[in-house]
């Protein structure tokens, strides 16, 4: 096997809306609210993934999603960030998340973010994923 630096101009490519790689599930009112932009991929060569993540609210919405980490989860907040159940800004751009291989873990977010998602191995397994209404406070 030859081995080969792999490089991404990411500001050149295009978001692809979750829905094409995961399905309706992710579509709200026919409109997606989660796009990847896909760094790398060597999940069959033994290795992990790469991407940039924007999850899209419509507005007075939010996602929520709970997860089970399938491998070391690598999460570096760039713009936005996550919230607590009552609408409280928990994540800020330039935190870092750490979610080993096994622990069920969750994201509420209420506004734009974009994140770079590094998984060691296989992407998490997604146990609940919804779209709703802002609390009162949110």
């Amino acid at each position: 096997m030859t081995l080969s630096a792999i490089f991404q101009k990411t500001n050149e490519m295009p978001w692809i809306p979750g829905s094409v790689l995961f399905g309706e599930k992710l579509l709200v009112e026919g409109q997606d609210v989660i796009f990847l932009k896909i760094l790398s991929d060597r999940r069959d060569q033994g290795g992990g993934v790469a991407e940039i993540t924007r999850f899209a609210p419509p507005p007075g919405k939010r996602i929520r999603i709970k997860a089970i980490a399938e491998s070391d989860e690598h999460v570096y907040v760039l713009e936005g960030g996550h919230d607590d159940g009552i609408g409280k800004q928990i994540r800020f751009p330039g935190d870092y998340l750490l979610h080993p291989k096994g622990l069920p873990h969750s994201a509420i977010l209420s506004r734009e973010t974009i994140a770079l998602v590094i998984y060691a191995g296989e992407a998490d397994r997604v146990t609940e994923f919804r779209v709703e209404d802002c609390k009162q406070g949110d």
